[in-house]
């Protein structure tokens, strides 16, 4: 069942995180874990219940996920690169937490927590507006171009988000080593970019005049 499916990998996703956290940083007296872990398991339990009630077939391609589940051989490394730098912020800022290699502000440490938030609340509104968002490079049977709501002002407004909430994460861990993580994962993130479009322009009809309509990929006036 979906639900049981969904509550389950959030659940599992949940205690995984908790316990490499608080055990590499040796002790439960990590406030900034338990604030990230409340403002990021909240965010994405909400967009859950939303798509279980709105969208159940968006979810179950989301929950399909993963480097094996990427059907070509780029997007597999790319993938598990991905998700290799996810963990390895949560390693980093946990041992950062330990052995006090750097600080921040408990200020700088909540707006990290908004900054999750707010990279949820933009995956939200992606999801609201483009039912094909797969976590996969893939094309559904009536997949169509969306050229509304985000995706009017940048052709990756996913992944947009996603950088925010991760960039977040190790704000909100109060480690600038986790930022670190963050900046070496840029080049796999443009990478994975690049080897999409050029995937949705040979196979997705109507996606090249959207390039030529929608200019920029990931920041407006930037790139």
């Amino acid at each position: 069942m979906l639900t049981v499916k969904a509550f389950a990998r959030q659940l599992f996703l949940l205690l995984a995180m908790a316990a490499v956290l608080f055990t590499l940083a040796g002790t439960l007296h990590y406030w900034q874990a338990w604030a990230f872990l409340a403002v990021y398991f909240t965010s994405s339990m909400a967009i859950i219940l939303y798509l279980l009630r709105n969208d159940s077939k968006l979810l179950e391609r989301r929950l399909g996920g993963g480097p094996l589940a990427e059907k070509q051989t780029s997007q597999k490394i790319i993938k598990f690169l991905t998700s290799l730098g996810f963990i390895g912020v949560i390693l980093v800022s946990a041992c950062d937490h330990r052995f006090a290699w750097s600080r921040l502000p408990a200020s700088v440490a909540l707006a990290g927590d908004a900054l999750v938030a707010l990279g949820w609340l933009a995956i939200f509104f992606v999801f609201k507006e483009n039912s094909f968002a797969s976590a996969t490079i893939e094309l559904a049977p009536d997949h169509k171009v969306i050229s509304t709501g985000p995706y009017a002002l940048v052709r990756h407004p996913m992944y947009a988000g996603s950088f925010v909430m991760l960039l977040g994460s190790a704000i909100a861990l109060g480690s600038w080593n986790g930022v670190l993580v963050i900046a070496a994962l840029i080049p796999v993130r443009v990478w994975r970019i690049i080897d999409e479009e050029k995937f949705l322009a040979r196979h997705l009809p109507g996606y090249v005049a959207y390039q030529e309509k929608v200019r920029y990929r990931l920041i407006p006036l930037v790139w």
